[in-house]
């Protein structure tokens, strides 16, 4: 049965140097991802983010992962974030997935999708579509 989750979370996004000669030529941009989920998920997230055109035009696309690590509706545990976003001319589509087979503890069987809401004024939440096995 699929179950919902929803509330706010804080997230620091911080540029990173390239560390070799190909992530210097392919000019992509990465950053790292930590963030502190509140709500029906309780926990920290660490990732890494590569991103494309996020300069000045509306376009533009990233990918992720991230481990978060702590509760989900009282089960405690860890799972892995997988990002695969568009932005065209201003309108997302993301796709934020478990990545499969990644919960541990009380997580383990994780899957499900989250969606990130951001409102007016940069404030970030969450609704996180899942089932547990």
């Amino acid at each position: 049965m699929t179950q919902h989750a929803t509330g706010p979370f804080d997230v620091k996004v911080a540029p990173q140097q390239p560390d070799n000669d190909v992530s210097k030529a392919a000019n992509l941009p990465r950053f790292t991802l930590d963030k502190q989920y509140h709500g029906d998920l309780e926990g920290i997230s660490k990732g890494e983010m590569i991103a494309s055109n996020m300069g000045k035009e509306p376009s533009g696309g990233y990918v992720a992962l991230e481990r978060v690590t702590g509760t989900l509706k009282g089960k405690k545990g860890s799972f892995v974030l997988l990002h695969d976003t568009t932005m065209s001319r201003g309108v997302p589509n993301m796709n934020i997935y478990v990545v499969p087979d990644s919960g541990s503890d009380e997580l383990k069987g994780l899957s499900g999708k989250l969606k990130i809401i951001i409102a007016p004024g940069g404030k970030h939440s969450y609704e996180f579509d899942y089932t547990l096995e």
